[in-house]
């Protein structure tokens, strides 16, 4: 008589996957170096310390000018400039630009004093000391402002973002040695059988042995999923040596994984041994293949017997083990490496070669996946962090027109849209609002540009000062306190100071604060009977510019002007002094067909929550 038994009470497969899910996998946070980050998950939000560039950069090998010089400049009569120096990558210039001189510059080097634009050198024709430029050029062409990639005080990434090469690149352009992971599980990967041999060591096919395939493949599972994989000797089909093991690994590991000896058998005994060191809480599972798998604890550790043929073992581990590893690492579900989707705006592109377009994927109201193009040039490490995968546009293509079908090639398997796409005004408040949502991507563009881009059908919410976005719908907001961002010692009190005393200033880039000001200005400007222009043009330093909340403040504190333009909460993080312009109301808008999606829905709950569950800055209160 066969002491071998049959499974009679299968489990739901859905019951299962349910089970192994709720296994906590989870431990403590841990930092680690950058140089180990790549495949990592972040633990925390990390925000821009500095600018970056943090010079005004040369974007072109050419001669940095000032461009009124060149006004009118053309093949037929350009206009000639004294060289006064040149400065490469790396140097410090020591020559300055003035008005009928330029310096040379190559790609990367510090745009020198004085100087706003930079000429391409195939536009101009040196002639000793001197160079005839050939064309006119704009103030900021060809240089990359200080901070126009990121600004200090961005929010860069936050917590949930895997950690590929471009994020990896984009925290080494920030200077960040370590950075804060969600821990990988330990999982054991233990192969039982008589019949199983090591990869390497000499095989007895005669003998019926075979090579261990699912100890290798199922640690490289593990390792994909986001898990750290401990693999095992391989163990025989003896009670008390799986009870060895399986103890050994349960006292050191987060997960242990069985391969083999989990049938109904009569050598199979790795139900019993469980049972003996734990529990059993699920032995057979109504799945093909896989109906042997084993769920249970061991000594307190979750535990799951994988089948022993390769197929039914890794597509178990695939559907039940897999996701739970990546929740627990904090890795999204996989995706396939290709992605449908349309066109979210219209690309014109007529340069005549084939390109790989950057983009990034949201979904609309129905769910289905836009493409958006994620560009800043070629020096700009955000055009790879902030994309999903690229769009080949082949060289014929004249347009990309919104609403055309597109095919994305993702950086990865496990590459999906942002849960929330958010566009507008940066703002520290709004960065702990994002923590609370996962998976978030948000472009720092300003409120106009933000404003344009959610009427355009594109991002989920827009945040935005001034009016609200025609067709949105207001989710909430807070107000601001604005205002100069001043030295201790500057003796700014008001912006009649600036207009009147000789002190420098650092304005913002297009945004909602300097829209402020702007109209502060023009307040002035009316109390004095005098133009705008001609006020603004009293203050020294109105058109030099900066990104980012934190810009103008870290010009300050570097002593590179006397006051700037941002925020109390900017200024007292900072030690700065805080001259009082006024409070600034800030909405963050939704798309109309947009307010029943996951993501806006969790970051309107954290506008509900605030201030209970989001800190409350110094100089904001909530509601707008």
């Amino acid at each position: 008589m066969s002491d071998r038994t049959e499974f009679l009470d299968l489990t739901d497969p859905e019951v299962a996957k349910e089970a192994v899910a709720d296994f906590d996998l989870a431990g403590d946070a841990e930092t680690v170096p950058l140089a180990e980050a790549d495949g990592r998950v972040l633990a925390e939000r990390v925000d821009a310390t500095m600018d970056v560039p943090g010079f005004d950069r040369a974007s072109m090998d050419g001669y940095a000018v000032r461009a009124r010089d060149t006004v009118g400049a053309g093949e037929a009569d350009p206009a000639t400039l004294d060289v006064v120096g040149a400065v490469h990558a790396g140097e410090k210039p020591d020559a300055e630009v003035g008005e009928g001189t330029a310096v040379e510059v190559s790609t990367g080097a510090v745009v020198p004093p004085g100087a706003d634009a930079v000429v391409k050198v195939e536009r101009t024709e040196r002639r000793g000391d001197a160079v005839d430029v050939r064309t006119a050029v704009t103030p900021g062409e060809n240089v990359m402002p200080a901070g126009d990639d990121v600004a200090a005080g961005e929010r860069a990434f936050g917590p949930g973002t895997v950690l590929t090469s471009r994020e990896v690149g984009l925290l080494a352009a920030l200077g960040h040695e370590e950075v804060p992971v969600r821990p990988r599980p330990r999982v054991a990967v233990v192969s039982t059988g008589e019949e199983l041999v090591a990869p390497g060591e000499q095989l007895n096919p005669e003998a019926g042995q075979i090579y261990d395939v699912n100890g290798r493949a199922i640690a490289a599972a593990v390792r994909d999923a986001g898990g750290e994989a401990v693999v095992a000797p391989q163990v025989p089909d003896d009670r008390d040596a799986l009870a060895a093991a399986l103890e050994e690994y349960a006292g050191t590991c987060d997960l242990v994984l069985t391969s083999g000896s989990t049938s109904a058998g009569a050598v199979d005994v790795l139900g019993d041994v469980v049972a003996d060191l734990g529990e059993v809480h699920h032995h057979g599972v109504a799945i093909k293949p896989g109906k042997p798998t084993l769920i249970g604890r061991v000594a307190g550790t979750p535990y799951v017997g994988l089948p022993g043929y390769p197929v039914s073992a890794q597509s178990v581990f695939r559907a039940f083990v897999a996701p739970a590893i990546r929740a627990a690492a904090g890795r999204p579900p996989l995706e396939t490496p290709e992605r449908q989707a349309t066109m979210g705006t219209r690309l014109r592109y007529d340069e005549g070669r084939d390109r790989l377009l950057p983009v990034g994927l949201v979904t609309n109201g129905d769910g289905d996946a836009l493409a958006y193009p994620v560009d800043k040039g070629s020096g700009a490490t955000t055009s790879l962090a902030h994309a999903d995968g690229v769009i080949e546009v082949a060289a014929e293509t004249v347009m990309l027109e919104a609403g055309d079908a597109v095919d994305v090639r993702l950086f990865g398997t496990e590459v999906r849209p942002p849960r929330l796409l958010g566009v507008g005004e940066d703002d520290p408040t709004l960065w702990r609002l994002l923590d609370a949502v996962d998976r978030t991507r948000y472009l720092s563009v300003g409120s106009t540009e933000g404003a344009r881009r959610l009427d355009g059908g594109v991002p989920d919410v827009a945040v935005v000062t001034g009016d609200d976005v025609p067709g949105g719908e207001r989710l909430g907001g807070w107000t601001r306190e604005w205002g100069l961002v001043a030295a201790p010692d500057a003796g700014v009190d008001s912006l009649a100071d600036l207009v009147d005393g000789d002190a420098t200033f650092v304005n913002r880039s297009a945004s909602g604060l300097r829209d402020a000001l702007s109209d502060a200005v023009g307040d002035l400007a009316a109390e004095r009977g005098k133009d705008r222009a001609a006020v603004a043009d009293g203050i020294a330093g109105y058109d030099r510019v900066t990104r980012g909340h934190e810009g103008p403040a870290r010009r300050v504190a570097d002593g590179d002007a006397d006051a700037g333009l941002g925020l109390r909460s900017t200024a007292e993080r900072l030690d700065l002094a805080f001259v009082s312009l006024g409070d600034q109301p800030v909405r963050v808008v939704a798309s109309a067909d947009r307010v029943e999606k996951p993501g806006v829905r969790d970051l309107a709950t954290a506008l509900e929550r605030a201030p209970e569950a989001v800190e409350t800055l110094p100089g904001v209160s909530w509601g707008e």
